[in-house]
């Protein structure tokens, strides 16, 4: 129930509470004295079961309110732990291809330089 429907319920319920005492007081066969007397009593009534019901609802209210704090709390904690995760993951990614890098970088360079000596070494063949 939101919160909107919570405060026109509570008001639905004062206003027919107060409605419903000051009729039933009003048809009773007392004096005017005893009448607002009794008015006067119920409404101090129905006011101490409104706020008590008001209290209830803002407890309520305030432990959703905190389940709901703590879950997120819980979700934000689980997201940079796996964002973490990902980021070592990738860390270790760029890592390895790093490595292929240098790895294809020097067998390339060994390469060249066996082709340039195979080429000098057949130079010098063709002299002699």
């Amino acid at each position: 129930m939101s919160k909107e429907n919570r405060m026109d319920l509570l008001k639905g319920i004062i206003i027919g509470g107060l409605l419903g005492a000051a009729v039933g007081i009003l048809f009773a066969p007392k004096s005017g004295k005893e009448t607002r007397d009794d008015i006067a009593k119920k409404a101090d009534e129905f006011l101490t079961k409104a706020k008590e019901e008001y209290e209830k609802s803002l407890e309520k209210s305030k432990k959703a309110y905190e389940n709901l704090v703590q879950h997120i709390k819980a979700i934000q904690a689980e997201t940079k732990k796996k964002a973490e995760e990902v980021q070592e993951k990738l860390e270790g990614f760029a890592e390895q291809g790093k490595s292929a890098v240098e790895d294809s970088k020097s067998r390339l360079k060994r390469a060249v330089e066996a082709g340039v000596e195979a080429f000098k070494e057949e130079k010098e063949k063709q002299k002699s």
